[in-house]
């Protein structure tokens, strides 16, 4: 009887390792292996290192990566990316941001235009003391 119980002991223990340990790993490896699968040149990455780079070419026969970074391409294997953020989310609201400032000067400007005559002279002034 008591052989018995120290079997299904064991058992239990394996399946909790299983369980807690064996399968996670398994999902984020594979999850990772997806996330390599489909990067593409112009993706910004952050290596395992913490280095920030823009993707500028991928082999896959090779299982690399070459990164741009500000003008210095390095090499990397794929499994040193740890993260990707495809760079066409960041381009768009920086381009909608500016244009909407740009208006807000164009108005900006319009107003101080149509101010008095006396106040032109004085902001001529000072723009020449600075």
């Amino acid at each position: 009887m008591q052989g018995m119980s120290g079997i299904l002991i064991i058992v239990v223990m394996v399946a909790l390792m299983y369980f807690m340990m064996i399968r996670p790993q398994q999902r984020q490896r594979n999850k990772h292996q997806e996330m390599v699968s489909k990067l593409k040149k112009g993706d910004k990455v952050i290596t395992i290192g913490r280095l920030h780079g823009v993707i500028d070419e991928v082999n896959n026969a090779n299982k690399t990566v070459v990164l741009d970074c500000e003008g210095i391409f390095l090499t990397f294997d794929l499994a040193a990316i740890a993260s990707v953020t495809p760079a066409t989310t960041e381009e768009q609201p920086a381009v909608e941001t500016t244009s909407t400032s740009d208006a807000a000067a164009t108005s900006e400007a319009t107003v101080d235009e149509s101010q008095s005559a006396d106040a032109e002279p004085e902001s001529a002034a000072s723009d020449s003391e600075k």
